[in-house]
């Protein structure tokens, strides 16, 4: 559990908690509502939309022709991904005069749904699921069909707005004869003008912190990134200075790729996510308490953690420990893959696996041993108090 140094007993509530803070937005979609959620905490806001102010185009012949296609043979298990698509698909089915068909068609098999949003959708319908996973991630529908025999299974997979491809090959791996249906493409914004500003505000840190709301919203900016050479220098940035602040794991697994760190609110909803921005935020200025297991207290001044108070007692990290444990204080108690945390050490460091054991032993040797945990064949996580 983290904390932040309480204020004096007198102290009233802020009402501006994130006064002085310059905050980057990649929304286009409910912007204003975010816009004035930041603006009224004090935030000085940067806007700079990732994509398209209607970003789900859906071809309509396209989707005709898969929707028949679903149509033709029995269905054994339908992957619905997002709210939106799924009621996209059945809002073009109903006006084909397709919907009762296709309702009736899909009522037949094994629905699996990413999250609650895309639950809605089906159930707004008559349909059910039979299973969704807690953590709304995808790659968890995945690993829950993982070690089936889905020989011969017809599988309907609804894409979101980008390409399922190689989950699609998965499931194709255990036999399963897969049929992605297109709903519709996310688009880019028109004008990148705006998103190349933002890449130099990163990039020089100029930033406090970035929102996002959309997994592609990721991508459009590391594509803008990397068209104008400065896609090093936005992760550095996001690695030491910039808070990539996401709106659910869903998006945030979109910085998995880049080695960034992440936070995310545990409801993934705009108002927990600028929530969250007020306690992240300050917290880097100030000193942020984290309560680890065992009762054993660690203070953090700011962002450096080349220094650290343990249990009042000052204890000096090394670059690559400090940077191990940056990452993970970033999100106490959540899992850090080895991957990301390879990403944050020094350059210079041996790039393996083999460096990120050497720097989390030297960590544990710093703050001791149970500090930091090992999820097997996931990463590391520091070891919180519940």
């Amino acid at each position: 559990m983290s904390t932040l140094i309480p204020p004096p007993a007198s102290a009233p509530a802020d009402p501006r908690p994130l006064e002085g803070f310059r905050i980057g937005v990649t929304a286009a979609r409910k912007v204003e509502e975010q816009i004035a959620l930041l603006e009224r905490r004090g935030a000085l806001v940067e806007w700079a939309p990732a994509l398209s102010m209607d970003p789900n185009q859906v071809d309509d012949t396209s989707l005709r022709a898969a929707t028949e296609e679903v149509l033709a043979a029995p269905v054994d298990m339908l992957l619905a991904t997002t709210g939106i698509g799924m009621r996209a698909w059945f809002d073009r089915a109903e006006e084909w005069g397709l919907l009762a068909p296709l309702l009736e068609h899909l009522g037949r098999a094994e629905i699996l749904a990413r999250g609650p949003k895309s639950v809605g959708a089906l159930r707004r319908r008559g349909l059910r699921e039979l299973w969704a996973p807690e953590s709304e991630s995808f790659e968890d529908v995945l690993e829950h069909l993982r070690g089936r025999d889905l020989t011969g299974r017809r599988i309907v997979v609804q894409e979101h707005g980008q390409s399922l491809s190689m989950a699609a090959h998965a499931l194709r791996r255990q036999g399963a004869d897969v049929l992605t249906v297109t709903v519709y493409r996310v688009e880019t914004a028109a004008d990148p003008e705006p998103m190349f500003r933002l890449v130099d505000l990163i990039a020089d840190r100029e930033l406090d912190a970035v929102t996002f709301t959309a997994a592609p919203a990721v991508a459009a900016l590391m594509d803008a990134a990397g068209s104008t050479g400065r896609r090093d220098d936005v992760i550095s940035a996001f690695q030491a200075d910039v808070i990539a602040a996401c709106v659910g794991p869903v998006t945030a697994a979109a910085f998995e790729l880049w080695g960034v760190p992440t936070i995310f609110p545990d409801r993934s909803r705009l108002a927990a996510m600028v929530k969250q921005l007020e306690v992240e935020l300050p917290s880097r200025r100030a000193g942020l308490v984290i309560e680890l297991a065992g009762g054993r207290q660690l203070l953090l001044h700011g962002e450096d953690t080349s220094t650290v108070l343990l249990d009042g007692i000052e204890v000096r990290l090394s670059p690559a420990p400090a940077a191990v444990l940056s990452a993970l204080v970033a999100n106490p108690g959540n899992v850090v893959p080895r991957r990301d945390l390879l990403a944050m050490l020094p350059s210079g460091t041996a790039g393996s696996e083999h460096a990120v054991e050497m720097a989390v032993a030297r960590l544990r040797t710093a703050l001791g041993t149970k500090a930091v945990q090992t999820v097997v064949k996931r990463g590391y996580r520091l070891a919180v108090a519940p």
